[in-house]
């Protein structure tokens, strides 16, 4: 599994021993299933379990629940018949995510959060960050039908995603932003723009940068085009009926490289804007 969760169960368990595995199927937004020692065996989520008719323990159910209320990701582990045993992982939320969520909101930016975790633990999470909007145990094609919906409704969407279980929904949005330095290969292929962080106040940042770099392009062309509006017509000659002026041309040279100078220091402007 590429899944960021199965990296952090499999360095938690590098000193185990590892068995013989075969008929391994990763099964897209629920987990993954294989055979070992003539068993079949499932590891994903409350899903994955419930559509196998796997039988669980009220024991496992309950302390599974009280995990989702502590923002934690619950995974299931079972054979064909019942729960084994379940193991919780907690993604720690930045100090610096509620303050990026905030200043989206500030902006005019409707935040939604997408995730493939259970209601509980999703309702959890967004009530630490503050998310108003948030759509629980969904899966890839799920999140790229939901864009669809917004832009039905007029929005320009903006999605953010950090692995292949997101790229449908990147590749649907209109501004596609790959996240985290553990992002897939597909994420980032199908991004319009690649953030080599996972700190959410990046985005924000990135936004002011392209609002930015937007005014520059366009105060470059609206200086280019007033400059070349007085300049081509004296080089042309217009005043030398007039007082008999006519440009020189190597000060028409060095007005030229004057031109594309201001042009690049204005760029070069965005280096020191924060």
């Amino acid at each position: 599994s590429e899944h960021p969760l199965a990296e952090a169960v499999v360095t938690h368990l590098k000193k185990q021993s590892p068995i013989t595995i075969s008929n391994f199927e990763s099964i897209t937004g629920k987990g993954i299933k294989a055979d070992a020692n003539g068993k079949t065996f499932f590891i994903g989520n409350r899903r994955l379990i419930e559509e196998n008719k796997i039988s669980i323990d009220k024991l496992i159910s309950e302390k599974a629940n009280q995990w989702g209320n502590e923002a934690k990701t619950v995974i299931w582990f079972a054979n064909a018949e019942r729960v084994l045993a379940v193991l919780a992982i907690a993604d720690q939320i930045k100090s610096t995510s509620q303050k990026a969520i905030q200043e989206l909101k500030q902006s005019g930016i409707e935040v939604y959060m997408l995730t493939g975790d259970n209601e509980t633990t999703a309702k959890a999470v967004s009530e630490k960050v503050g998310i108003r909007y948030f759509k629980a145990e969904v899966l890839p094609e799920q999140k790229a039908s939901f864009v669809k919906e917004l832009q039905a409704e007029g929005k320009v969407v903006a999605m953010v995603g950090d692995g292949i279980n997101d790229s449908a929904a990147l590749a649907q949005s209109d501004v596609s932003i790959a996240m985290g330095k553990g992002s897939g290969d597909i994420a980032m292929d199908v991004a319009k723009m690649t953030i080599i962080s996972s700190d959410l106040a990046k985005i924000p940042e990135a936004i002011r940068l392209s609002k930015l770099t937007v005014n520059t392009i366009k105060q470059n062309l609206f200086w280019a085009f007033i400059y070349n509006l007085i300049g081509i017509p004296i080089a042309a000659g217009i005043l030398y009926p007039i007082n008999g002026f006519l440009l020189n041309p190597v000060l028409a040279g060095a007005a030229m490289a004057l031109s594309s100078v201001s042009v690049v220091s204005n760029s070069l402007r965005l280096k020191y804007k924060k």
